[in-house]
């Protein structure tokens, strides 16, 4: 008989807070890197994202930058206030999207050169303490409020899944921090975890991360009967709407085994 027992509580994960910040800093680099560039005809380029262009995408990648200097700068919050967790960050973005685009608009409206505006964002961020990413330390958020550490784990979120975007737009090779990856997908495997929860899947990220989900019986020794498996910027862009389910299977870079296999209800996890 299968095994359909209550599906225990995850732990939340742990990030190492000298990493995060190194792998923060190291992206930043390879985007400055990257757009630094750029011809004229790769900035007015269409992104990707709807109705924004690569001079939009790259501003809104400056924001995320300068959103980490400024709130990490903030004077914490008293302690026992409520906190916004990653997984529920990740799910949702999609709620404050309007929002977000309407700021980026208004900023790239009024922004010079981004070149020179990353570049002193940058070298802002560097010269700032590390010591203010702390699990510790409650920082004030559109969501209430998060961790700083937490909070600075989602702007790699937002680096990475930007990084790519410009490379796609732009032929770039965006160079991709390997902390900062892993970091990305082993968040948004997580989120994914905490959307469908469950024992009946396994999704596999290698190296970097493998999780159960979807509702179903519950495997209890050997190989799982249904398994996911894809590459981890493959997992990145189905994640967050990048690359439809069908998209990635039909090309290939998804390997889906099993009757539960099919994800595509579950996707994407970040809009």
């Amino acid at each position: 008989m299968a095994d359909v027992r209550r599906t225990p509580a995850r732990r939340p994960r742990t990030y190492d807070p000298a990493r995060t910040w190194a792998a923060l800093l190291a992206q930043v680099g390879h985007v400055r890197d990257a757009v630094r560039e750029l011809t004229p005809e790769q900035w007015a380029a269409d992104s990707g994202l709807p109705g924004w262009d690569v001079r939009t995408l790259v501003v809104h990648i400056v924001r995320q930058v300068t959103a980490v200097r400024v709130l990490l700068a903030e004077e914490p919050m008293p302690p026992g206030t409520p906190v916004t967790s990653l997984d529920t960050w990740a799910r949702s973005t999609a709620g404050i999207a309007d929002r977000l685009d309407e700021d980026t608009r208004e900023t790239a409206a009024a922004t010079g050169d981004p070149v020179a505006v990353l570049d002193a964002e940058a070298e802002l961020l560097a010269a700032q303490e590390r010591d203010a990413v702390r699990a510790d330390l409650v920082v004030p958020h559109v969501f209430t409020a998060m961790r700083s550490l937490d909070f600075t784990v989602t702007r790699l979120v937002e680096l990475v899944v930007h990084s790519d975007d410009l490379a796609r737009a732009t032929g770039v090779d965006v160079v991709m921090d390997r902390q900062a990856v892993a970091a990305v997908v082993r968040l948004l495997a997580d989120a994914l975890a905490a959307a469908a929860p469950g024992n009946s899947v396994e999704v596999r990220v290698p190296p970097y991360a493998a999780v159960q989900c979807v509702e179903g019986p519950r495997h209890t020794r050997g190989t799982p009967p249904n398994v996911v498996e894809t590459d981890p910027l493959t997992w990145i862009r189905l994640a967050t709407g990048r690359v439809s389910w069908s998209e990635a299977v039909a090309a290939a870079k998804v390997a889906a085994s099993g009757e539960r296999a099919d994800l595509g209800p579950y996707l994407p996890v970040m809009g």
